[in-house]
């Protein structure tokens, strides 16, 4: 068989595997061994470990766990509800405020657990409930909760820039700045998006919501600012050249784990019990799923998969901007059957020298893929987004909740768009602050 045949085998048995459900560290590590056998013999497992080792040993990787933990902390406390209460009392007097404060909460929720589903949960239980209340359709409540958590993997800290960073040895800080302003840009264009609806739609939201006093407006801010303070010093930290991204991390976490404790009066060694107990498993999972994919990766390159499909990719005489749009489609398609770790893990490394060799820019390229991301969180068949905003809401059906998605969608493809056109909107910040990549 040619390396493009055993390649293609590959990928139909993986996605077979995958698809039974079986979980993704061990899907990956059973065709990397099942292969490296039939093709290579059992003598090839004798550096098994070593591989599966090597796929974690990065000190870059110190600081996941640090802001797995950070999320937990936030995602298990009601910090969630006071960023959607604050929201919505400054915003209550604006025609689709509501959605828009649901939306806003969840940039700034994403932006502190740097997870999708956890954003899309802490919101949705409160945030959905309330829009149904003031007369929302239940597809634009459920679809912007949907929308606004896939934020989550763009906004720093951003667990998958961190896999992206370490898959391709680039810079996690670089990664952190070039998002950004992507995720203002999308935050942005999802409130302008529902404030524009609402005003189409002649919704009249001052007759059904109460006037907030300015002291009911300002005393919940004190419950929400700490935890924005941690962003801004984790941003200052990172970018001022205080600490490095696993420094940043820890100091996070430990703050995040103390305002939790004092504000939310969370010292009971139960509740603390379960923010230590879910972020550990988290971490373990992303940590297997590292390391199995580095096991594969060395599968599919001690086959010469790899380098056959860069070959060909590289061969073809085509635009380079017909080269992504081709790339951007793969990755659409790859976000709808696998969540985003395993897809930056499995393709980022194949990528990235076709990417850079074309003349695009790496830290820009990170943030298209995150955006397809995004977009396969909230379409089918997997859409992990969708499913969480269902078992928040089973008396919504899923096609009404992927309906009220499918405008973010396409904000989201808007949004790949404008950065092709306009680039600097990821790489202005990062060269601003840290000066010219090396090499990019």
């Amino acid at each position: 068989m040619t390396p493009l045949e055993i390649g293609l085998l590959i990928a139909v048995v993986t996605l077979l595997l995958l698809g039974t459900g079986m979980a993704i560290a061990f899907g990956l590590g059973f065709v990397a061994v099942m292969f490296m056998v039939i093709f290579e013999g059992p003598d090839s497992l004798s550096i098994l470990a070593e591989n599966f080792f090597s796929g974690i040993d990065s000190f870059a990787l110190v600081s996941l766990p640090m802001f797995i933990l950070m999320g937990a902390a936030v995602a298990s406390s009601p910090a969630g509800r006071d960023l959607y209460l604050a929201l919505d009392r400054w915003m209550n007097r604006v025609p689709g405020g509501i959605i828009a404060a649901n939306i806003g909460a969840c940039s700034i929720f994403a932006a502190l657990s740097g997870s999708s589903p956890a954003t899309c949960a802490a919101i949705g239980k409160m945030g959905i409930p309330e829009m149904r209340k003031r007369g929302v359709p239940d597809g634009i409540a459920t679809g912007s909760i949907a929308a606004g958590g896939t934020l989550g993997i763009l906004i720093p800290p951003s667990i998958t820039m961190i896999v992206y960073g370490v898959a391709t040895e680039t810079s996690i800080g670089r990664l952190f700045l070039a998002g950004v302003l992507p995720g203002l840009m999308l935050t942005a264009m999802f409130i302008a998006w529902v404030l524009l609806f609402a005003w189409l739609r002649g919704w009249k939201f001052s007759e059904i919501t109460r006037r907030f006093s300015l002291r009911e407006k300002l005393e919940i801010l004190p419950k929400v600012l700490p935890f924005l303070a941690i962003i801004i010093g984790i941003l200052y930290v990172l970018y001022g050249g205080v600490a490095t991204p696993s420094e940043a991390a820890g100091v996070g976490a430990l703050f995040c784990i103390v305002f939790v404790i004092v504000i939310y009066r969370m010292w009971q060694h139960e509740r603390l019990w379960l923010i230590f107990r879910d972020s550990t498993r988290e971490s373990v999972m992303i940590m297997m799923i590292i390391a199995a994919s580095e096991l594969f990766s060395y599968m599919m390159s001690s086959l010469y998969v790899t380098q056959e499909i860069a070959q060909l990719i590289a061969s073809l005489d085509i635009n380079r901007w017909l080269l992504m749009a081709l790339i951007n489609v793969f990755l659409l398609v790859a976000g709808m059957f696998l969540p985003p770790v395993a897809i930056i893990l499995m393709t980022a490394p194949i990528l990235l020298p076709i990417v850079t060799q074309a003349g695009f820019d790496p830290y820009w390229f990170a943030v298209i893929l995150t955006i397809n991301m995004e977009i396969g969180l909230i379409t089918p068949p997997v859409g992990l987004n969708l499913f969480v905003i269902n078992g928040i809401t089973p008396d919504i059906r899923l096609p009404a909740i992927l309906r009220g998605a499918l405008p973010f969608v396409l904000l989201m493809v808007v949004g790949i768009v404008l950065l092709s056109l306009f680039p600097a909107i990821a790489t202005w910040l990062p060269e601003r602050l840290m000066g010219p990549a090396v090499g990019g």
